[in-house]
């Protein structure tokens, strides 16, 4: 096998982390499952298909990801999402790539691609967004940001794509959706404070019609039918809730009030 570790962070997800293990198998002698505090029996089941499974408290998305990178045992690092699954093609692809010897890049960006309830494959026409997903160790690591999603390399790091997509079946239902986007939300109001960054008041406004646009027209939600309209408008208010609880902090600092924040849940549906 390929000297290549993979590792997946995860909380109740055991309705969906077995096909994610189960795809990546043939490719890694260590396949590793940060968990952080399922009630669903997700451990379990990762240690029955044969992955290594770890308890660390959720301290935020970099911070838990960093925490796993450190537990691999090998430099090479794929990293996926518990709801994520690596197809045929794109696992043959990143097997050729280590059977050639040594890699020639040390990071490769890629393809991740959103999967609606009732598709069963990447639409031809959907959005994706393509981050560093295998890479060496010595070479990059999680930003250790709560909030951002994203493996910072070293200056000079040399960085390739693949041709695969990752298949990402992020949404489990609407309310499912809309009840991660609200807690994500949270996540970013506390990122905001702790940055000291100020958002225009403006923004109350203009940021649910402006989220729409980009995500019905410019991500296409649009060719993805009625199921396409309702996550574009759920992704609207997701952006428009941010902004709206960052404004009722500041409101409430100017009051006296100690503003309160409500944990994270472990993946944004729309990076």
């Amino acid at each position: 096998m390929p000297p290549l570790s993979i590792f997946i962070i995860a909380q109740n997800e055991a309705d969906r982390i077995g096909r994610t293990i189960e795809a990546a198998r043939g490719l890694s002698d260590d396949i590793l499952v940060v968990d952080s505090g399922s009630s669903d029996g997700t451990q379990a089941l990762a240690e029955a298909l044969g992955a290594r499974v770890m308890f660390n408290p959720w301290p935020g998305y970099g911070p838990q990801k960093r925490f796993a990178e450190e537990q691999c045992r090998h430099d090479w690092l794929l990293n996926l999402d518990a709801d994520e699954v690596l197809p045929p093609d794109l696992a043959a692809e990143i097997a050729a790539l280590f059977a050639r010897g040594e890699p020639s890049a040390d990071a490769y960006k890629i393809r991740i691609a959103e999967i609606f309830p009732g598709e069963r494959a990447p639409h031809r026409f959907a959005y994706a967004l393509a981050p560093v997903r295998l890479y060496r160790k010595s070479k990059g690591r999680y930003s250790p940001s709560p909030v951002h999603d994203r493996v910072d390399l070293q200056p000079g790091a040399r960085v390739g794509k693949l041709n695969g997509t990752v298949h990402h079946f992020s949404v489990r239902s609407l309310g499912e959706q809309m009840e991660k986007l609200n807690a994500y939300s949270d996540a970013q109001a506390d990122d905001l404070d702790a940055r000291g960054e100020t958002l225009s008041v403006f923004r109350l406004a203009a940021e649910f019609p402006a989220n729409f646009v980009k995500a019905y027209i410019g991500r296409r939600h649009a060719l993805r039918g009625i199921y396409g309209f309702m996550t574009a408008m759920n992704y609207a208010f997701y952006r428009y809730l941010r902004v709206a609880k960052h404004w009722e902090r500041r409101l409430e600092r100017r009051a006296g009030i100690v503003p309160s924040a409500t944990p994270a849940k472990h993946e944004p549906a729309e990076r």
